[in-house]
């Protein structure tokens, strides 16, 4: 028997055209007004930020301004959430960690470079940028660090740029939380006011809508099957 993964572009808008009569109107509405801000355009990186609160932060953010996809490496930490904080927003984010591999860093930013990503790590560094000077006509990938070390010295080996944050005061940081607000909002602003098509495309919008209309019912697996067996049994 099928399942949702193997279906093709037209079954899967059937499909979510069927789960939608699971859920009310007002919340068909809410999401598929929700997926046409979404972007994958800016990728966040998280590594070993092992602060829950802060990480919670961070995704809360990315929620609000319509990040899809976040990157989490853990290397000597684990990747929490604090509900009080991130408010669900993990729910809806497509979140993909990376703890199996003894370069975790480098094995994330591989992967993201053959999406046609550019890695920019956020610290200051040798020939580093301004925040206001990221080129956003290519998709970057936005790596901050953790509390104490900053970004691993594999981030920093495995960067293609580094950005700062200019700040005009004695402190010589900003909390991750605070620094990842700051950029992405900026970033993700002057995106929006651009001319880049920087929406998902189309058959990610559906998988999407799919992912959050499921989290927006009861007993998500039963209706899936239920589905499936009725639009899809091979007696149809």
């Amino acid at each position: 028997m099928k399942t949702y993964e193997n279906l093709n572009i037209l079954q899967k808008k059937e499909f979510y055209e069927n789960l939608c009569t699971f859920i009310t109107p007002e919340r068909k509405s809410l999401i598929e007004r929700n997926i046409n801000n979404r972007t994958n355009w800016f990728v966040p990186v998280i590594e070993n930020i092992h602060k829950a609160q802060n990480a919670s932060a961070v995704l809360r953010t990315c929620d609000c301004l319509g990040l899809q996809d976040v990157m989490v490496v853990e290397n000597n930490n684990t990747f929490e959430v604090t509900d009080d904080i991130s408010l669900g927003a993990n729910k809806w984010l497509n979140i993909r960690k990376y703890n199996q591999f003894s370069n975790n860093t480098k094995q994330c930013f591989d992967d993201l470079r053959k999406k046609g990503y550019k890695i920019i790590a956020t610290m200051p560094y040798k020939n580093d940028i301004n925040l206001q000077d990221i080129d956003i006509n290519e998709k970057c990938a936005i790596v901050f660090g953790s509390e104490v070390d900053g970004i691993s010295q594999q981030a920093i080996e495995n960067a293609d740029c580094f950005m700062k944050i200019p700040m005009y005061g004695f402190t010589e940081s900003f909390n991750i939380s605070v620094s990842a607000a700051i950029t992405l909002h900026y970033l993700t602003d002057k995106l929006r006011n651009s001319n880049i098509d920087w929406h998902l495309d189309k058959e990610e919008q559906t998988d999407i809508l799919v992912k959050w209309a499921l989290k927006s019912v009861k007993y998500p697996d039963k209706i899936e099957k239920e589905i499936i067996q009725r639009l899809f049994s091979e007696n149809k």
